[in-house]
């Protein structure tokens, strides 16, 4: 059975915020102040969330930073697991 993969933040950011809204990339990253490509990287699931992106998201949009940074975490574990899980089955837990 195939697992899906995780949900990028950028999805979330996409299909639940600038969707419902009608909002462009280009007019939040105007509201949000930083570059459009910053934005539109992110819909584009290239890249991830700073903290900095968190804050000016979460005051935009209405949400929590943490709201924003807990996505990117754990979209960052999920990914990092499917990568390295063989090798993470091998790892022995230290005596407690």
């Amino acid at each position: 059975m195939n697992k899906l993969s995780p949900m990028h933040p950028g999805e979330v950011l996409r299909e639940e915020f600038l969707a419902p809204l009608k909002i462009s990339a280009i007019k939040l990253a105007a509201r949000c102040r930083v570059p459009r490509t910053r934005i539109e990287r992110l819909v584009a699931e290239e890249t991830g969330v700073t903290a900095d992106t968190a804050l000016r998201l979460g005051k935009a949009l209405g949400t929590s930073p943490e709201f924003w940074l807990n996505l990117q975490s754990r979209f960052d574990v999920l990914t990092a697991q499917k990568s390295i899980g063989r090798e993470l089955n091998k790892i022995e837990p230290v005596a407690a």
